[in-house]
């Protein structure tokens, strides 16, 4: 039987990168998925994968920073399949680059949004519908920068310790409810938020940073969130797992 055997996923950003290879991961391991992006190529894209191979998904273009889009994505899961039974909060972005006394308000708010904010409003539907479903399981994909800081990206590192504080606050609230809640910390990885916006020189310095000396792949993190959604991890909630070859080891 697959780890995932009639399992109803939500995966959001799913239109590329970690969230395409989650989605894509999860769908051969039996589940039902629903994939939510705001770029609707991408997340078509990562659809038109899925059923090529047999596998069973739905797209909607969602804002993970508006509460609303959470609901539409949580009320297609149990329209379409019946319930839901597993999340994956995984949109987010990198945000502007800068030192904290020059950031752009903007660009703080931006990111507060959507990679805090977002993952809170994706389990305050999430988590009423997995209840419904009979209880179920949710990874928060956090990173290295919830842990450590770097210059120029406090408000990626500000969101993302966030993450860590509330996959923490409400894994100890559903814990004798059957639901179990987990973070995930990637080093830095091969995505388009990465390919999209550095040259390689840049690339080459990031890898340098991880004693493993490469970047990590997306299919790496995807296996370690298969493992933290599957009853494999029965006994897992509430924790912090990180997949950075070394990076904060040092």
């Amino acid at each position: 039987m697959k780890n995932l055997e009639n399992k109803v996923a939500i995966i959001t950003g799913a239109g590329s990168g970690i969230g395409r290879a989650i989605a894509i991961l999860y769908a051969a391991e039996g589940a039902k998925i629903v994939a939510s992006d705001i770029d609707e190529t991408g997340g078509h894209e990562t659809v038109d994968q899925i059923t090529a191979k047999g596998g069973n998904a739905v797209f909607i273009k969602a804002d993970t920073s508006k509460p609303e889009d959470s609901k539409k994505t949580v009320d297609l899961a149990v329209s379409t399949y019946g319930g839901l039974h597993i999340a994956v909060n995984n949109a987010g972005i990198g945000g502007p680059i800068q030192f904290v006394g020059e950031y752009p308000i903007d660009g703080w708010d931006k990111v507060i949004s959507i990679n805090l904010s977002g993952v809170f409003y994706g389990m305050r539907y999430q988590l009423p519908a997995i209840l419904s479903s009979g209880g179920g399981s949710i990874v928060n994909m956090a990173s290295i920068l919830g842990k450590v800081g770097t210059k120029g990206s406090a408000a990626y590192a500000a969101a993302k310790h966030g993450v860590i504080g509330l996959t923490e606050a409400a894994a100890l609230e559903y814990a004798n409810q059957q639901v179990r809640i987990n973070a995930i910390g990637p080093g830095y990885i091969v995505t388009p938020l990465l390919t999209n916006t550095l040259d390689d020189a840049t690339m080459k310095t990031l890898a340098g940073l991880h004693p493993m000396g490469r970047l990590g792949t997306a299919i790496e993190v995807a296996e370690l969130s298969l493992w933290l959604n599957s009853d494999k991890a029965s006994f897992v909630t509430g924790s912090y797992y990180n997949v950075d070859g070394g990076y904060l080891a040092q």
